[in-house]
C-alpha cells in the first residue's frame, strides 16, 4: 500500500483569505483509492450546502451526478497515468454531488466519464471542520499495474461569492488545476 498525507495551499492572491486549513490523506491499495480531505476552520464564511437540519450532509439519500461543482465549495482531484497524457477530474461536493471528466490532453476533450454511476463518499461534520472520504475502485478506468499521478486540489466559495483555488503546489501563472506538473502525488 503506498500511503501519503497531503496539505493544500491556496493560490497567491491578493484577495484576503478565509483562515482555513485544508488537509489530508490518500492511498492505493493494489487499485483501490482512498482519499479523505479535512477543512478546519470558521465554516460560517463559506459557502456550503446545508442540509434541512443545519449539518453539512447530503440534501438527500440519493445524490446525484452534477456538472460544474467547481463553481461552488468543492473538493477535487485529478489522476492521471504516467506518461500518458489522459487524466480524470473528481468533482466532490459537500453537499453529496459528484462528477467525473475524462481529458484526452490538456484541456482536450472533456467528456462525463461513464464508468462510474454512483460515487459515493461520506461527508461528516467535526467541531471545527468537515471531513471528507471517498473509496473507489480504479479498476474501471485504469489497471493496477499502471503508475499514477494525482493533483489533489479545493474550490472554496466564501459567503461573499469570492473563490479560492487551493492545490498541493500552483505551477502556473494563473489557478489552473489541469496543469500535468501539479499531478506530483505518485502512487
Amino acid at each position: 500500500m503506498n500511503h501519503q498525507t497531503f496539505s493544500l495551499q491556496p493560490f497567491p492572491s491578493t484577495k484576503s483569505l478565509l483562515n482555513l486549513k485544508i488537509a489530508g490523506n490518500i492511498a492505493r491499495n493494489s487499485n483501490q483509492l482512498a482519499i479523505s480531505y479535512t477543512l478546519e476552520g470558521d465554516l460560517k464564511e463559506i459557502s456550503l450546502a446545508l442540509a434541512q437540519h443545519g449539518g453539512i450532509a447530503p440534501p438527500s439519500n440519493t445524490p446525484s451526478r452534477k456538472h460544474e461543482l467547481w463553481k461552488d465549495t468543492c473538493f477535487e482531484f485529478f489522476l492521471g497515468i504516467k506518461d500518458s497524457p489522459r487524466y480524470w477530474e473528481f468533482n466532490l461536493s459537500p453537499a453529496g454531488h459528484w462528477n467525473v471528466y475524462r481529458f484526452d490532453a490538456y484541456r482536450q476533450g472533456m467528456q462525463e466519464e461513464t464508468a462510474f454511476t454512483i460515487l459515493p463518499f461520506n461527508v461528516q461534520n467535526q467541531a471545527d471542520g468537515l471531513a471528507l472520504v471517498l473509496y473507489v475502485d480504479l479498476n474501471k478506468i485504469v489497471s493496477a499495474e499502471q503508475a499514477i499521478e494525482i493533483g489533489i486540489t479545493t474550490v472554496i466559495k466564501d459567503r461573499a461569492d469570492e473563490v479560492t483555488y487551493w492545490a498541493l503546489t500552483h505551477q502556473g501563472a494563473e489557478a489552473d488545476f489541469h496543469l500535468r506538473n501539479s499531478f506530483i502525488v505518485k502512487l
